[in-house]
């Protein structure tokens, strides 16, 4: 009898252990329902609250009883931290929240746009990142912002290099233009910084790094064919160097302000502004817009050529038609007009 119960008390005792084991590895072990990885934000006012319900609604947890329970032993409510984490099928609910404890956060690949302002661009990195573009508008628009990173208000656009960076989410605006800072530094390596005085040559003028950005947002403003762009560059360098005006459309429609403008009438010539090359001879005092990488290697391996005259091709195909001579200019740009004309762009 004695060893009937001795065998009951065995069984018990195992099935305990075995219920508490499946318990502790359900609780360790909870993941998610998952076939893709998912990425949840936490902003700045984010609560433990408010977490679980980011969890919740977008990783299919097995369990949100296992989230609140972590998250009260690790005090998370104490250590929330900003930032993009990932979430797999195979990351456990311990994990996520170690990972929200401890900074584990996972970057994003930022896209670096070329705009026409800083305040597009202020609205396109903000649409990546944590920060408002509000914040960063303001930031870019401080002058002893501006002054600290080296530029003035005119050249900034020249800061920042198109492209594709590894950056955090919730990077601060601080860290994110002392980031540009130093990919601007790794373009102009020694290759591409070799090159001005070759282009100073061409151009007849000392042709700085800033010059050549400037002409770069004008070359990009003009043509979005990249093959194109380097005939486009030895052109305005011919003017340049003959001391000619550079007269470029794209300039007075910055000098207006209005991006809507398809068709620059001889009122429009007539703005007062600094960046309007039509009135002013040389360059104008900084970009008009951000240049693409394109845009700057095509004006520091630019064509040689003798045009000083270009017009939009009466295609419509966003290329050019290119002249030597007034006359010819004259004919090119009668059948841009016409064109122009025929689809009723009167603007």
């Amino acid at each position: 009898m004695a060893k009937k119960k001795k065998d009951i008390w065995f069984w018990v005792l195992l099935c305990i252990v075995v219920m508490a084991g499946a318990g502790t590895w359900w609780m360790y072990w909870s993941s998610f329902k998952l076939s893709e990885l998912t990425y949840i934000y936490i902003d700045a006012d984010d609560t433990v609250d408010s977490i679980a319900q980011k969890v919740e609604k977008q990783t299919k947890p097995e369990s949100m009883r296992v989230f609140h329970l972590f998250a009260g032993l690790l005090n998370l409510k104490d250590h929330i931290r900003t930032g993009r984490y990932e979430v797999s099928s195979d990351l456990t609910m311990l994990n996520l929240i170690r990972n929200i404890r401890n900074h584990n956060e996972k970057p994003i690949m930022l896209v670096v746009p070329s705009t026409r302002t800083m305040e597009a661009m202020a609205g396109k990195l903000a649409n990546q990142l944590m920060v408002d573009s509000v914040s960063i508008a303001q930031y870019l628009a401080n002058e002893a912002h501006i002054t600290a990173l080296g530029y003035t208000r005119e050249s900034l656009p020249g800061l920042f290099i198109p492209n594709t960076y590894e950056v955090y989410w919730d990077v601060s605006i601080e860290k994110l233009m002392e980031r540009m800072q130093k990919e601007n530094e790794r373009f102009w390596n020694q290759e591409r910084t070799a090159k001005l005085k070759e282009v100073s040559q061409y151009a007849g003028e000392e042709m700085t790094k800033e010059k050549v950005i400037t002409l770069a947002s004008i070359v990009d403003s003009e043509t979005a064919n990249d093959a194109e762009k380097p005939t486009v560059a030895a052109l305005y360098m011919n003017r340049l160097r003959k001391q000619m005006a550079l007269q470029s459309d794209p300039t007075v429609i910055y000098a207006i302000g209005d991006f809507s403008i398809r068709r620059v009438l001889h009122e429009h010539l007539k703005v007062e502004s600094p960046y309007n090359t039509y009135q002013n001879l040389g360059l104008p005092p900084g970009p008009i817009r951000v240049p693409s990488i394109a845009g700057i290697d095509a004006v520091l391996n630019h064509d040689k050529n003798d045009y000083i005259y270009m017009c939009a091709k009466e295609d419509f195909s966003g290329t050019h038609n290119y002249a030597v001579s007034y006359g010819e200019h004259l004919r090119n740009a009668a059948k841009y007009t016409h064109a122009l004309n025929q689809r009723g762009i009167l603007r």
